[in-house]
């Protein structure tokens, strides 16, 4: 017998089938070679057949196969919350002009390499690991030993007690945290982008990585003071996205605008070059945030994992076509550049309350969070901060509005979570006032120290690359290559 034959046999034995091998050969294309086929039914086999017969041979208890799910489940919604640092690039590429192009999609890159050593050194020990309400201070340098996760509960032995809710191993919280982390500082790339040193943005990272951000989410999600408290944000519109924009804040503030934006009191549009880029971009991005919202479970638990995902899909709808209204009746026109960041706004203003309110609670909060948006970036040009991309506009303004819209919507009856209802379902204004406090003092914390790293950057090697250098783009400036030389090249010839 031929050692494909005695594979498949051994393969039939295990699943108890009674295919024939031939039969499986017709399977593939007809004109291949016989060894071909038979060596590509060996691989299907082998994947399909084999991994699982060996995953499964020990006959798993129910609590080992939900563990197993679980797992799964986690580690594929954290792949593609990591797959919206694509979404990132494209959308700030596509906002900017050309001639920074380079720099843009290298910010986008180098920065979530950055987010993993620093939140694998210092941050996910000072978010999740035990200490006190304000900072964690065990398990500081990540070790896979520190715990005997998955344990949860009471069973749970380790110094990582914040976390211990979720029954996956420790390796898998770890990556899922981590790619929340990588988001928290890609936010900060757009708003400070065409003007910015690449050496002083990965510094600035860094310290966002490892301190900043840890510290504000372990008083949220590491069982510090503001969980004590009674805030909840289910998956980050705070923890993430407003703390990214409170630090892109400061670090618009620090840098000033671009060259000609503003010019003799007016201002003056700098359209980005490519929104085709910005558009796949988005639609990367409302994919990706079906990982983050659902997989902020981290268990696969069929009813709630649905349910999340619906109500995000809407907050994102609501907030792209309540954008595009409003965007038609203020400025004139339908403009796309405010339609994306209409649909991002829903998604950022959907992800604290998205476990926690019913369908129609997140169409509203999205439908507010595309008006907003629009009246951001009409309202941040008019006091001259300069935001390429709306940054500001989606991440921090609706990070905020989405934390709010908890003390509003919650509804008790949609989370096992004991977060009280909101004010307009009878809860009074305790939860509301509660996330006030979360949004004021991470707002707080966040804008004054990221002044602070941003002021010691500048004055040790600078924040913003010479006048002639941002003329010219920074992709000649800081990389030394362009991301469209052969048009670069033609429009040379045209002119000479």
């Amino acid at each position: 017998m031929s050692w494909h034959k005695a594979c498949f046999a051994n393969f039939c034995r295990n699943c108890k089938s009674r295919i024939r091998f031939e039969q499986l050969l017709n399977l593939f294309p007809k004109g291949a070679p016989m060894t071909r086929r038979k060596n590509l039914l060996m691989i299907l086999i082998l994947l399909v057949g084999f991994f699982p017969g060996m995953a499964l041979a020990g006959d798993p208890t129910a609590g080992e196969l939900k563990v197993m799910v679980d797992t799964v489940w986690t580690l594929i919604a954290g792949m593609l919350v990591f797959w919206m640092n694509a979404g990132f690039a494209l959308v700030e590429s596509g906002l900017c002009q050309s001639k920074n192009s380079v720099n843009i999609l290298a910010k986008n890159f180098i920065v979530f390499a950055i987010s993993s050593i620093a939140f694998y050194v210092i941050g996910w020990g000072m978010m999740f690991g035990d200490g006190t309400p304000y900072i964690g201070t065990q398990g500081l340098w990540f070790a896979g030993g520190a715990d005997n996760s998955p344990a949860v509960g009471d069973a749970y032995q380790g110094v990582y007690s914040a976390i211990n809710w979720t029954g996956i191993p420790l390796w898998t919280k770890f990556f899922f945290q981590l790619v929340f982390a990588g988001t928290a500082a890609t936010i900060v790339s757009g708003a400070v982008a065409e003007r910015v040193k690449f050496l002083s943005f990965i510094v600035f990272s860094f310290i966002l990585v490892a301190i900043l951000y840890p510290i504000t989410g372990h008083w949220i999600w590491g069982g510090g003071w503001l969980a004590k408290l009674g805030m909840w944000d289910f998956a980050g519109s705070t923890v993430v996205h407003s703390v990214g924009g409170w630090a892109a804040l400061a670090g618009v503030i620090v840098l000033g605008p671009r060259l000609g934006k503003f010019v003799g009191g007016k201002v003056h549009p700098i359209p980005g070059h490519n929104m085709t880029s910005a558009t796949l971009g988005a639609l990367i991005l409302w994919l990706g945030w079906f990982g983050f919202n659902p997989g902020s479970t981290m268990a696969a638990a069929a009813g709630d994992i649905g349910r999340i995902a619906v109500v995000t899909n809407f907050g994102a709808a609501a907030g792209l076509l309540s954008a595009t209204a409003v965007a038609w009746i203020m400025l004139g026109k339908p403009d796309l550049s405010m339609i994306i960041n209409g649909c991002l706004a829903g998604l950022v203003a959907v992800t604290a309350p998205c476990a926690y309110v019913s369908m129609g609670s997140g169409i509203l909060i999205g439908l507010i969070a595309g008006a907003l948006v629009v009246f951001a970036v009409l309202f941040f040009d008019k006091i001259k901060l300069d935001d390429p991309v709306g940054a500001l506009s989606v991440h921090l303004v609706n990070g905020v509005w989405g934390t709010l819209a908890v003390g509003l919507f919650a509804q008790d009856k949609f989370t096992p979570e004991t977060t009280g209802n909101g004010l307009f379902f009878g809860g009074g204004s305790g939860l509301f006032m509660h996330q006030l406090i979360g949004v004021a003092a991470v707002g707080a914390f966040t804008l004054v120290c990221s002044l602070i790293a941003w002021a010691i950057i500048k004055a040790v090697m600078g924040v913003r690359v010479t006048p002639d250098e941002e003329r010219e783009g920074l992709d000649h400036g800081e990389h030394g290559n362009m991301c469209y030389p052969d048009f670069v090249q033609a429009s040379s010839v045209l002119k000479s």
